[in-house]
């Protein structure tokens, strides 16, 4: 089999990259191991999150850093046994969080998440598939003054970059979402971002729409991509699949091809569960709800009501603890009425991190047709499409939607 490009993941960001290259007049054949959306791109929160201009920074503060360190907290958990592997990583994630530093990721950041929205919007609309989006925004919800407080300095970044927010009261809060427990002391309905009922059925409708359009998706061991005469081949279940260009956007797996070819790239992943429940009695969710101080996300889904965790840091392949959801659990009850759970198990994923909070998009740098495209963090729902332009429009030599400097991967 021959094309132009092979894409390698049918991830969000993979699927988008195909469909702007084959919008660019390239053929292009789509690999996966699996179906599309069913890793990362499932297990999301739902968010095209219009309003994250500044990127999850590390703590800095001692009093902060010393609640982490207790491991108990709900927002972020780690394995004992993971923390000498890891702290190197988490030394540079620490340094780039600095204010100087956090300032700069966040300028990076903000020209693909200002057009987060404007990419997602014509491919729902074209994958016939607009029903699953809600116009709804979401909600930060607090449980103390200080909390609220807290988030100040964020509401004046979003003010200045002209993000539309509401900072709302507790009757106010309770009367977007009427069946939120007592005991909140205030909100802020962020009203730019779209959520969606289901992250999986929206990347396969993307994926749909590029097998619609003539693309094909091979289901395939990414991992056996080799440079070949003219380009670069790998293993199919039917003989060769033989490209001109490679675009690895694999996610948290990226490396395990790339370090093969001598790549170092400082990839980590930050762990994260999720888990539908039924709600009680007549009580609905509207929009996704963020807890502030303890650190869960509550979605309305089409399978139920996603309680989704916040960062687990530990090997991407270690069995599931389940430690962090209950604990979550147990919190989201006392904000929401939840009642049985809806699946069997909990969903384990594992979010791409790269230490400046910015992802790779472009070139690299030793191998001519090679492209990357991974490491968005907790934005790879958000980013996916207008990553997928941004380097569709790199490989055909246009001009760029977007600077794509930040993103190169020689920075490191």
């Amino acid at each position: 089999m021959r094309s132009d490009v092979a894409v390698l993941g049918a991830g969000i960001v993979g699927v988008s990259a195909a469909l702007h290259l084959q919008a660019r007049g390239r053929s292009v054949v789509l690999v996966d191991r699996r179906g599309p959306g069913e890793e990362t791109s499932h297990g999301n929160a739902g968010l095209i999150e219009r309003a994250s201009v500044v990127p999850y920074a590390f703590p800095r503060a001692l009093p902060e850093l010393l609640r982490y360190a207790s491991n108990t907290r709900i927002d972020a958990r780690y394995h004992w046994a993971f923390l000498p592997r890891i702290a190197p990583w988490l030394f540079q994630y620490w340094r780039n969080s600095s204010p100087a530093r956090l300032a700069e990721a966040a300028r990076a950041m903000l020209p693909l998440i200002e057009r987060c929205l404007d990419e997602h919007r014509p491919l729902l609309q074209q994958a016939g598939i607009t029903h699953l989006a809600r116009e709804t925004g979401w909600l930060t919800v607090y449980r103390s003054t200080r909390s609220l407080e807290a988030g100040e300095a964020g509401r004046a970044v979003a003010a200045a970059h002209g993000l539309n927010f509401g900072v709302l009261d507790p009757a106010q809060v309770r009367a977007v979402e009427p069946h939120l427990e007592d005991g909140l002391v205030g909100g802020v309905h962020w009203q730019d971002p779209v959520s969606v009922s289901d992250p999986g059925a929206v990347t396969k409708g993307y994926a749909e729409l590029f097998l619609r359009r003539g693309g094909r998706l091979v289901q395939a061991d990414a991992r056996s991509l080799q440079p070949a005469e003219g380009g670069w081949s790998l293993q199919g279940p039917d003989g060769p699949v033989l490209a001109r260009d490679a675009v690895v956007a694999l996610g948290p797996w990226s490396l395990d091809l790339l370090r093969p070819l001598g790549y170092r790239l400082p990839l980590a992943v930050k762990r994260g569960y999720h888990m539908h429940y039924r709600p009680r009695g007549n009580a609905v969710l509207n929009r996704p709800v963020l807890d502030d101080d303890q650190g869960f996300l509550l979605t309305p889904m089409a399978r139920g009501v996603r309680l989704t965790t916040g960062v687990e840091m530990g090997h991407r392949d270690a069995p599931p603890t389940p430690v962090q959801l209950q604990a979550a659990e147990a919190a989201a009850r006392s904000l929401f009425p939840l009642e049985s759970r809806v699946d069997d198990r909990p969903w384990l994923g594992a979010r791409p991190c790269l230490p400046d909070m910015r992802p790779v998009i472009g070139p690299a740098p030793r191998h001519k047709g090679l492209w990357l495209a991974f490491g968005h963090a907790h934005h790879g729902f958000t980013l996916g499409p207008v990553t997928g332009r941004l380097l569709a429009e790199m490989i055909t030599g246009g001009d760029t939607v977007v600077d794509p400097s930040p993103y190169r991967a020689d920075r490191f």
